[in-house]
């Protein structure tokens, strides 16, 4: 697990400071079997059967300063390397028996959480809170109102009262400082499912793909970027690989750029929603500047591949990664 301090942030405005004593979360729209709205404090949350699950959670940007410095393609946003995921053991109630408890309806289709956080502007338009929708299926599925992070109160940061956590999904999905939620009848649109998190640009359609869902397949070595190591002496390189699928079954690693490929040791069974650790022994004997390459198959049977499809906001970069170290 990711210790929380060291947990990424990722926020549209700033981290607003609510009163758990006073928060409460309304339940509202022509989805539910009832005209008026549910109203949850976090006392009732905590009343309800309690959930923990070991998940991470990944900004869709991950990885996204790749799309230029290995491809040679710009792109926009905040110039992630691999650092915007991290692995966290969440608390809560299923967001599934809440929305029973609030009147969910057989017609429903689509739920939009919405944050308490300060109202987003872009190019100086508002654009209103941060929410955006989600399938009734995916919420009846895995998706948690989580209370607690590593076994404590949600941090501000990360969400504090109560967040969504999606399980899988882009990190947009879960949605932090939990204030309503809309119930619908009829799909639900925003401007985080329309103008933005979806794919743009040449080889997409032109209002853009379909809205983002589902992480993609990356690994990342437990590696300072231009590591130096010694030649002659025997390393063991280790990392980390994981799948918005149903888990990572196997990783290869290769020390020489991508000549050869070795199968690395894998230190955890596959399972959706998590990474897996692996390691592999190897002493460098070639002086001068080389590339460490990790490639993860997933339990689908979908690889890595050398290069990820550009799109104007760089999105879901999933290609292997050229890790830079020198021997000396």
């Amino acid at each position: 697990h990711t210790p929380n301090d060291l947990f990424f942030v990722r926020n549209h405005t700033v981290t607003p400071a609510l009163d758990a004593a006073t928060w409460r979360l309304r339940i509202w729209g022509d989805g539910l079997r009832g005209a008026r709205p549910a109203e949850f404090s976090l006392e009732d949350l905590r009343a309800l059967p309690a959930v923990e699950r070991s998940v991470f959670l990944e900004c869709a940007g991950n990885g996204r300063s790749f799309f230029d410095r290995q491809q040679g393609e710009p792109v926009s946003g905040t110039a992630w390397s691999l650092g915007a995921i991290g692995m966290a053991r969440w608390r809560g109630v299923r967001l599934a028996q809440v929305l029973r408890r609030a009147g969910l309806s057989p017609h429903a289709v689509d739920i939009q959480p919405r944050g308490l956080d300060d109202a987003f502007f872009s190019g100086g338009v508002n654009l209103g809170r941060v929410r955006r929708p989600l399938p009734v299926a995916k919420a009846l599925d895995d998706v948690l109102l989580a209370y607690e992070m590593n076994g404590a109160p949600l941090p501000p940061d990360h969400g504090h009262p109560v967040r969504l956590l999606v399980p899988s999904w882009i990190g947009i999905s879960s949605i932090k400082w939990l204030g309503d939620i809309e119930v619908s009848a009829t799909p639900l649109y925003s401007p985080w499912n329309t103008d933005l998190y979806r794919l743009f640009g040449p080889g997409h359609p032109e209002e853009g793909s379909a809205p983002l869902s589902r992480q993609t397949l990356k690994s990342a070595f437990e590696l300072p970027w231009e590591a130096p190591l010694s030649a002659g002496r025997a390393q063991v390189l280790t990392g980390r690989s994981w799948s918005g699928g149903r888990g990572v079954r196997s990783v290869e690693i290769s020390v020489d750029g991508g000549t050869a490929w070795r199968p690395a040791t894998l230190h955890d069974a596959p399972r959706p929603g998590g990474w897996v650790r692996w390691s592999l022994r190897w002493t460098p004997r070639t002086p001068g500047r080389t590339e460490l390459l990790a490639r993860a198959t997933d339990v689908d049977g979908t690889t890595q591949p050398e290069r990820t499809a550009h799109n104007t906001q760089g999105y879901l970069f999933d290609a292997v990664v050229r890790h830079p170290v020198t021997v000396a």
